[in-house]
């Protein structure tokens, strides 16, 4: 983490040497856009935690455990095709996931249907690419899913 802080404040120090104006616009824009998207993350940050907080471990681990079997890759499949969460909320969610039991091939199959995935937003898609490109996208994207939970499965 030190590392990321000091490569970070070595860019920008190089950035602000290169073009002081430019780099305060980037630092405005950032800081603008990151008030913009608070409410949002803080948002879905909240329903999932009291999601999480009242759906008891024994359910999770009993659709997502490794009792389930392959019927928990079809439940995390589902689960990730139809959620809309960002990516810097889903890894937080798969390591709650992680520590209540699921195995990492099931989270693997539930981060990358939920990053590849999107049948709620397969209307959108079909209207600029066309009904036929969005389904067969998004049905190669989620044998890719069921693919790479097993390659998982096999390596962990």
């Amino acid at each position: 983490m030190e590392v990321l802080i000091i490569f970070t404040i070595v860019c920008l120090a190089y950035s602000f040497y290169v073009n002081r104006k430019k780099t305060w616009s980037g630092i405005h824009n950032g800081i603008n856009m990151f008030i913009n998207i608070l409410p949002t993350v803080t948002a879905t940050v909240i329903l999932i935690a009291v999601l999480l907080y009242f759906l008891p471990n024994e359910i999770i681990v009993k659709y997502l455990g490794k009792e389930a079997g392959s019927y928990s890759y079809v439940v995390a499949a589902t689960m990730g095709s139809i959620a809309l969460i960002p990516g810097f909320i889903a890894y937080p969610l798969a390591s709650i996931l992680l520590k209540n039991g699921v195995s990492y091939p099931v989270v693997a199959v539930f981060l990358t249907t939920l990053m590849m995935v999107g049948f709620l937003s397969l209307p959108l898609e079909a209207k600029y690419f066309g009904l036929k490109i969005a389904i067969i996208r998004n049905a190669l994207f989620l044998i890719a899913a069921v693919l790479i939970g097993l390659i998982v499965g096999v390596l962990m």
